[in-house]
């Protein structure tokens, strides 16, 4: 004679007949990762690329815009910080990534976009 509870959990272990195995039912979770990865993951990863190699290639005297839509023109770089002249003989240090793109082009980092 078994447990009360033992019978229970051995019909847990053992699949019924006509269902279908552990391998067939993780092929929908796998198809939904993958569909997560190549629209939200990699587009964001390309982006993300796109805005450090922009920030690296800022040099002085590039007239750009800040991130609070301030147009000026880089006088000194830091690795994290830029010091910026919005007019004539006023100089303010931003952040390196406040800078979101080149004065009179569309923006390479987007809004909300570290």
């Amino acid at each position: 004679m078994q447990a009360p509870g033992l019978s229970g959990l051995v019909a847990m272990g053992t699949p019924p007949a006509g269902a279908p195995s552990f391998w067939v039912q993780l092929v929908p979770f796998a198809l939904v990762l993958g569909i997560f990865y190549f629209i939200i993951i990699l587009p964001m990863r390309r982006r993300q690329q796109k805005v450090e190699q922009f920030h690296s290639s800022l040099k002085v005297g590039d007239k750009v815009v800040t991130s609070g839509g301030i147009f000026c023109t880089i006088t000194r770089l830091d690795d994290q910080a830029v010091q910026v002249e919005i007019a004539e003989r006023i100089r303010i240090r931003v952040a390196r990534t406040a800078i979101t793109g080149y004065q009179g082009q569309d923006p390479v980092a987007s809004e909300g976009q570290s």
